[in-house]
């Protein structure tokens, strides 16, 4: 077998008997890591380290991994003003989470023989939140619904490394002022004594 140092370094081909005297001599784990190589490829190794550390890798890949949802939002279609920017309120929010919103206008009763209504309400929609989002499926007639899909501009992961910035940013901010905040009361007790220190000696 092709036998690969603990460092990464090449020891060459040896024999499977030389290869477990090495690793029992290193106090290291003899793995194959290439069994399908010809001759097979094996590395000493600390087999429980190497194990933990390709967890922990997976653990931060998964805590970084960003998750598109979708949100949903309901309207009909003869909305009022007020609650059309109301709901526009939520929608800006959810794309600018870099979040997915899928948009629903509600038909009932004779509304339903007036699905240009809904269609106008939707474009409206859209190009009111044009800079944040874009139409991802365009309005479609579901039954008594109209759906329409819209997608944020920026990426989920990119909002999620914006916002642990900022969370730093604040962090690293609030430990200075409260640096400063305790230099400042240092100070100031340095002061008082050397005042008192003083009004003593005038005594």
């Amino acid at each position: 077998m092709r036998l690969v140092g603990p460092n990464g370094e090449q020891v060459g081909i040896v024999r499977i008997e030389d290869a477990l005297r090495l690793a029992q001599e290193s106090d290291l784990d003899l793995v194959e890591v290439a069994p399908m190589a010809r001759p097979p490829v094996a590395k000493l190794m600390d087999y429980g380290k190497f194990k933990y550390e390709s967890a922990m890798k997976d653990r931060e890949a998964r805590k970084n991994q960003a998750h598109t949802i979708i949100k949903e939002m309901k309207l009909r279609p003869k909305i009022d003003q007020h609650d059309y920017e109301t709901k526009k309120g939520h929608v800006v929010r959810f794309l600018k989470a870099g979040d997915k919103v899928k948009i629903t206008i509600m038909f009932r009763g004779r509304e339903q023989s007036r699905p240009e209504l809904g269609f106008r309400l939707l474009q409206k929609l859209a190009e009111d939140v044009s800079e944040l989002g874009f139409v991802e499926s365009s309005p479609k007639q579901d039954g008594r619904n109209m759906v329409m899909v819209l997608g944020p501009t920026r990426r989920k992961a990119d909002v999620m490394a914006e916002q642990r910035a900022e969370r730093e940013t604040r962090k690293h901010d609030a430990d200075v002022d409260h640096a400063a905040v305790g230099a400042e009361a240092a100070t100031t007790s340095d002061v008082d004594e050397s005042a008192e220190t003083a009004e003593s000696t005038q005594t």
